[in-house]
């Protein structure tokens, strides 16, 4: 017979001893807010590391180019180019998949992309642009993938705000890495993309699995925010059918962000270079990290507010704000009234104040106050496939012969223009949408 010293305690039988997923189910809300926030943040900060760092480099005379853009412009747009199309994959494989299949649907997709920025280093020049199609090819999906983890919980909005957060702080971040890689170690600038991912692909495994373990949304949870099963062909139809005219004008105005926040984002080293700070690699955290900071506050303080139509309207009037300050920052950067760094701080904190919403919240609170089960990533994913497709074009519009503006004033232009447009576009939504709700 087993015999037990002073103090021991009685072990726990393992069928009765609690799992995290229990834990998290039983525990307080906010831990479960907490937790949630912090993986799925791992998770989307590690695919930028496979996404982002050939950015980085400015891959100037290649040996052996003889396109008719520059070589850097034909990357960018193949890897573009991909990520638009598996948008539109998206549509149907993100919205139908089931829970228990996303885990390893993630893992599996960066694995193909890393294995693409291996060829990206391996294949000749003429075929690198194919290797980047490829790499983009499958990391589309994985923005739905990880925010089916999250939606339609009470507290969705400030675990998205985090998850949100990636987007503007790990690109910067990333591409700091990637710099570094080829400054501190002399990676090339060929091999630099995939020796960034094997960084990361660490944190991208513990954080999936730190996702698997959440419990599903409570009953009161689908009650308030309604529940979110697949949705299929049929159904997503309907609500086009219902809603289109609003959708439409939502995806409008997402086609002119996406586009600013590509240009902003893929040709940073060029924009910075030109604004005075080639070479500094810290530039790229340092103007995101306050972007992060206050976008983050501002979208998680919508857990506030509890009835969803109001909260679609405060959403809106949140994409407004973001776009007056892109086009009032710039205003003033060009009048002498902000330094460099000050301006892409403020235009870029337009810029996701205005994105970032669509991400995530926007239409989550929309599928939410429409009273409709489903998810809110087919919105998402039909908006992504617009959005990354109108980038494409504009980076082809930018190569074009006759096309004779650097990136910053080029910049510049497409801030005006879509700060001006996207804020007719959001007024009429308003309307739109505040009488078909009502």
């Amino acid at each position: 017979m087993t015999t037990l010293a002073v103090g021991q305690a009685m072990p726990v039988p393992p069928s009765t001893r609690p799992s995290l997923r229990d834990w998290l189910a039983q525990g307080h809300p906010w831990a479960l807010t907490l937790y949630a926030g912090l993986a799925s943040f791992a998770a989307y900060f590690s695919m930028y590391a496979f996404r982002k760092p050939f950015t980085a480099a400015t891959y100037a005379d290649v040996p052996g180019w003889e396109g008719v853009i520059d070589f850097k412009v034909a990357l960018v747009i193949a890897q573009v180019a991909g990520y638009a199309v598996s948008k539109c994959i998206g549509v149907k494989v993100v919205s139908e998949m089931a829970a228990t299949r996303r885990g390893l649907a993630i893992v599996g997709l960066i694995a193909g992309a890393w294995a693409a920025l291996v060829l990206f280093a391996v294949v000749p020049v003429q075929w690198k642009v194919a290797a980047l199609f490829l790499n983009g090819l499958p990391l589309g999906m994985i923005w739905g993938l990880v925010f089916g983890y999250v939606e339609g919980r009470r507290t969705s909005e400030v675990i998205a705000a985090v998850l949100c957060a990636t987007f503007i702080v790990s690109s910067g971040v990333v591409k700091s890495v990637g710099l570094w890689l080829m400054i501190d170690f002399h990676v090339g600038e060929f091999w630099m993309p995939a020796a960034t991912g094997v960084l990361f692909f660490p944190v991208l495994i513990v954080a999936v699995i730190g996702l698997a373990q959440l419990p599903p949304p409570t009953p009161e949870e689908q009650a308030e925010r309604m529940a979110r099963p697949p949705i299929m062909a049929d159904a997503r139809r309907a609500f086009l059918r219902e809603f289109g005219p609003g959708v439409t004008l939502l995806v409008l105005a997402y086609v002119l962000f996406t586009a600013l926040r590509d240009l902003r984002d893929n040709f940073a080293a060029e924009i910075w270079t030109e604004l005075g700070y080639a070479g500094v690699s810290e530039v790229f955290t340092a103007s995101e990290v306050p972007v992060a900071i206050v976008t983050l506050v501002t979208l998680a303080s919508l857990v506030l507010v509890r009835d969803n139509r109001r909260a679609l309207l405060i959403i809106h009037a949140i994409v407004m704000v973001g776009a007056l300050l892109i086009g009032l920052s710039t205003v003033a950067f060009q009048m002498g009234m902000l330094s460099a760094l000050a301006w892409m701080i403020l235009s870029g904190l337009g810029l996701y104040l205005a994105y970032a919403p669509f991400n995530a919240m926007l239409f989550d609170r929309l599928v939410a106050a429409t009273r409709r089960a489903g998810t809110a990533g087919f919105l998402i994913y039909v908006a992504d496939a617009s959005g990354y497709g109108g980038s494409v074009a504009l980076t082809l519009l930018r190569s074009m012969p006759g096309v004779s503006l650097d990136w910053l004033h080029f910049f510049i232009g497409l801030a005006y223009a879509t700060a001006a447009i996207c804020l007719v576009m959001m007024v009429a939504s308003i309307l739109y949408f505040k009488g078909k709700l009502s």
